[in-house]
Parts: structure tokens; sequence; C-alpha cells
């Protein structure tokens, strides 16, 4: 009941074919759909990790599952979990795969084939050996915030240093967009970091001195259609 609430409470614009209706929900649209990167390869023969099932689930609380067209904040065209059909919005134009709406099983295939940009990008920026939780949840960080903001993170280096009890409150500087905390974003983080130590306390470490821990814009750098 809470998801179609989101949905019927969200504004509606007018798309350009039949009066078709689109809602724009107050949704980021994921950092890797609106960063201008080149996307990475891995080395030949080196095959991509994927996430695991608890992971997944992480990403799918936090991305929300609509079966229809919608616009995000951003005013691009989007479906299922999060899923960017194009930089624009609904109109009535989309394949008729997505004009029909899709099962929440096509979804979860959307979403897993999105989340490999972000995979790679972990698979090739981390160092030391991961978990499956502390892969997943770099993985859905890398997803939300964008691989270039993944790869300059004070996070990555602290992984990359084994520092693992520095990693919770690095996580938790990625609270705001567009100059505003998001109480999302601090609920994906909280979840990314339970991932993270799966099965593990989580550790309570004071930053080092000096260290900044000022919070980070996630749409910081981007064009004010990407915020």
């Amino acid at each position: 009941m809470q998801k179609i609430a989101l949905v019927v409470s969200s504004v509606c614009v007018v798309g350009s074919l039949c009066g078709c209706a689109y809602p724009t929900r107050p949704s980021l649209p994921p950092g890797i759909f609106v960063e201008e990167v080149e996307r990475e390869a891995l080395p030949q023969g080196e095959s991509l990790r994927k996430v695991y099932a608890t992971g997944l689930q992480a990403t799918k609380d936090a991305e929300y599952f609509v079966p229809t067209l919608y616009n995000d904040v951003a005013h691009y065209c989007t479906i299922g979990y999060g899923h960017l059909i194009k930089r624009l919005p609904c109109d009535g134009s989309e394949p008729s795969e997505f004009r029909n709406g899709i099962t929440e099983q096509r979804g979860t295939d959307l979403l897993i084939k999105d989340m490999e940009t972000a995979e790679v990008s972990v698979m090739l920026a981390v160092k030391p050996d991961l978990t499956d939780g502390q892969y997943a949840a770099l993985c859905d960080f890398a997803f939300n915030v964008g691989t270039k903001h993944f790869k300059d993170s004070t996070l990555l280096q602290v992984v990359n240093a084994e520092q693992f009890d520095r990693v919770p409150e690095q996580f938790r500087r990625w609270t705001i967009a567009g100059g505003k905390p998001v109480k999302g974003l601090a609920n994906r983080r909280e979840r990314e970091i339970s991932v993270f130590f799966d099965g593990l306390p989580i550790p309570k470490g004071a930053p080092s001195l000096g260290e900044d821990m000022s919070p980070i814009d996630i749409r910081a750098g981007e064009d004010a259609d990407g915020q």
C-alpha cells in the first residue's frame, strides 16, 4: 500500500501523445545515469562479480519499484527500480514494453543489468579482497552517487587502506542532494553500512585528527537537470 501511495501522490504532467499523464516522483536518478563518464571495462578474461541477493534487495529497497512510466526529479523518463529510459520526460514514444508497464521480475532484470557499471567500477577501484557484503554495499553506493564520486571518495581510500573502522562515518557523509539533506539518502547510507558489515558488529571508530567529515552533496558538479 505504501508504494501505491507514493505513485498516487505524485505530481502529474501531461505527455505529448494521446493526452497521457505521467507522474513525477520525488526520486533522484541513480548517479550512474547522470554522470558523463566513459564506461570502464574489465581486463580480458576477468568475469564480472554480481551483487549477492542481500545486496540486491538493499538496492531494491532504496530505489522502490514502480511498474509504470514516470518522470524522476531530473525529468528523466524512468520505470521499475529507477531504470532510465531516456534523458527526457516521458511522452508516449517509449518502447511498447514500457508503455504497457512491466512486471517486478522484469524490473529486477533491468536493475541487475543497470548495476553492471557500478560493479565494474568497484572491481577495478578496490584493492583488498571484499566479502559479499562489502562488495554489495560499495556497488550500491557507486550506483547511487556515480562512479566518479565513488572513485574520488575518502570512503574508497579507507577501504583500500583496510581501515574498516572508518567506513561507517565515511558512508554517512553522503546524505545531501542539491544542497539539502535527504532522509532517503541517510536511510540508504545506513542500509549500506549494515550490508557492508553483514553478520559483523558495526564499528564506532572515531575520525582521525584533522580528517574532513563534512557532508558531501551527491549531485555536486552536475548540471541543473541532474539535481
